[in-house]
């Protein structure tokens, strides 16, 4: 592959390539079409001369309000082709939190998707920078240019452009490329400042080691708002892969079915809803029985599967045609290469897909490094770990056991901010992840969680709670958990249930309940959840264990505003919502010990 220096050698790397379906695109009536690396660089040429005949050049922010589909990918590229900055609002923000992000980056244009994300932005346009509104979808709008338009007739050009492509070319590594806001897990989103030769620098180095090429596929669902999903694309773009566009996350097993892709990378919660679905379809009976015995098999050979080879064993082929295969179909049944990042995995969860013959390669990263710090490979791969560093990548552990990190892919500083914070930067110029890491003895990175997020009771141990909300959702019946207990006696958990599995269960048990938080306060139900909290607790450390915890009767969603775009806790947000309920558990902190006993319900 060649040394990428900008952004704009991506394009025009579709551009140069003779590929027939760069794209894949789903139409109005569900059928999936192709879209060539010609009609990619017309399209993009076309929109851009829009762009520069507005005024829109080098420096100016472009707003993109989308969810995953080609034109946020044509919009992107013509934005980087003119020097613009590219500024990703995630689709699921509301209008207030969107007008917010378009003021602060100053947009002058904004490219949106729908009529929905439309009103959003005309709702608060007059706080706005905004000039100019773009909207994909062929539906009227007062004072929005229909994307079709612009792009008129692009796909009937042939041929190059030789002033667009010297205008793209003059681009340097050093150029602003995108403000991409950070979720807010912990605050208010800040906008990441990424230049061409950040992003590019990375991609020259994040697959190194993967085989990947002209007769590969992935699907493009996590948002391209956040930097992992618009980085994959940009490097299958490079190895000549095709992309398919998945717009929601509740599309994606048909997609999966339907375009089989090679390729699968996803946040962790996508791996674990697999399994917890899994674990439902085979939760009684014959399935049951035979799930059980596939995985009791699958973990002898697991580590010969992490190793990326196949297992000899006459009982594992025999498995494999029975179970393995079928939990792969649902993939699509020709991956390759699956990938996770954005949040831990959980060793747990790992293992439990090695033994069903499925090898998941942990990344880890942050927005501010564009993103990728470590991956797995297939040549050099441990469950439990993210990786070894990116040779790109100097990583050195703190005393206080934080990784800092620099590199040609570390961003230079916030938006509408001092270049090196304090909070950011140390005195030397290392990036504080924020992340509380070790190296082992073979240089693989392990990552134990958020130092922000750590949680310190009044007697002074530290509890790590991602390891165990992960532990709590290796259960089919757990869809979120969320540990307490800062500066108080004892840890305690808050538990959305997965409500599709419960109310399976209760139906099948007879458990009448006239609503979710009926359902949620029925003593069987809290007992179910007790022996789930015990199993967990069985393998901690006194002083993390769950003395108490309470189920709520929502499903948390990005939508209702307790998970990021990308599914990872929002902290802030579920500590406000259930300060009560939280304030419950220390009423009487000497009464530290497990809810009584209730009815029990066989599972």
């Amino acid at each position: 592959m060649p040394e990428l220096t900008t952004l704009n050698d991506v394009f025009f790397l579709v551009a140069a390539s003779d590929c027939d379906h760069a794209v894949l695109t789903q139409n109005a009536q569900g059928g999936w079409q192709a879209i060539s690396g010609n009609q990619i660089y017309q399209r993009v040429r076309a929109l851009a001369g829009v762009l520069r005949e507005w005024g829109i050049g080098k420096g100016d922010r472009i707003a993109i309000l989308s969810e995953n589909r080609w034109e946020w990918a044509v919009t992107d590229f013509a934005a980087l082709a003119i020097g613009a900055v590219d500024v990703p609002i995630y689709p699921t923000l509301t209008a207030e939190q969107t007008c917010d992000l378009l003021a602060d980056s100053g947009a002058r244009v904004a490219v949106v998707s729908t009529r929905e994300q439309y009103e959003k932005v005309v709702r608060g346009r007059e706080h706005t920078s905004l000039e100019r509104l773009i909207i994909m979808d062929d539906e009227g709008t007062p004072d929005a240019e229909k994307f079709s338009f612009l792009i008129g007739e692009a796909d009937k050009a042939t041929g190059r452009d030789a002033g667009f492509d010297r205008e793209a070319y003059d681009v340097r590594p050093d150029d602003l490329a995108t403000l991409i806001y950070t979720s807010g897990t912990t605050g208010e989103p800040k906008g990441v400042r990424l230049t061409h030769g950040n992003i590019a620098s990375n991609i020259n180095e994040s697959l190194s080691g993967f085989e990947i090429g002209a007769t590969d596929s992935c699907i493009s669902f996590l948002p391209l708002s956040h930097i992992t999903a618009r980085h994959l694309d940009y490097a299958m773009y490079t190895r000549g892969a095709t992309v398919a566009y998945c717009g929601s996350f509740d599309k994606l097993p048909a997609t999966l079915t339907a375009v089989k892709p090679t390729i699968v990378v996803g946040v962790p919660r996508v791996f674990e809803k697999f399994r917890q679905e899994v674990e439902r379809r085979a939760s009684s009976g014959m399935k049951r029985r035979m799930m059980k015995w596939a995985l009791r098999v699958g973990a002898k050979h697991r580590e010969t599967i992490a190793n990326g080879e196949r297992p000899a064993a006459m009982a594992w082929k025999l498995a494999n045609n029975l179970v393995y295969k079928k939990m792969s179909a649902g993939f699509g049944g020709r991956v390759r290469y699956f990938i996770a990042g954005g949040a831990p995995l959980g060793l747990e969860t790992a293992r439990w897909f090695a033994s069903a013959g499925i090898r998941i390669l942990e990344g880890y990263g942050l927005t501010e490094t564009s993103p990728v710090l470590a991956i797995n490979t297939p040549a050099a791969n441990r469950m439990g770990s993210v990786g070894k560093p990116l040779p790109q990548v100097e990583h050195k552990i703190a005393e206080d056991g934080e990784l800092l990190v620099k590199g040609p892919n570390v961003f230079s500083g916030y938006w509408n901010r001092t270049s090196h914070e304090p909070e950011s930067f140390d005195s030397a110029g290392w990036f504080k992840t924020g992340d509380i890491g070790r190296l082992d003895e073979d240089g693989f990175l392990h990552i134990t969680d958020r130092k922000k997020e750590l949680l310190k009771t009044s007697g002074g141990k530290t509890i790590a709670p991602q390891p165990i909300e992960n532990k709590l959702k290796l259960s089919v019946f757990v869809g979120q958990a969320a540990m307490v207990g800062d500066r108080h006696k004892f840890a305690s958990a808050l538990i959305s249930p997965n409500f599709a599995a419960l109310e399976a269960l209760a139906k099948e048990k007879g458990i009448a309940a006239g609503n979710r938080r009926d359902l949620a306060d029925d003593a069987r139900v809290v007992s179910l959840y007790q022996s789930i909290v015990d199993e967990v607790n069985a393998t901690l450390a006194n002083f993390e264990t769950i003395k108490r915890f309470r189920l709520v009767a929502e499903e948390w969603s990005a939508e209702s505003g307790e998970l990021t775009p990308t599914l990872k806790l929002r902290r802030r947000v579920i500590q406000d919502k259930y300060a009560d309920e939280i304030a419950e558990f220390y009423a009487d902190e000497s009464a530290a010990s497990p809810a009584e006993a209730a009815p029990q319900i066989e599972r």
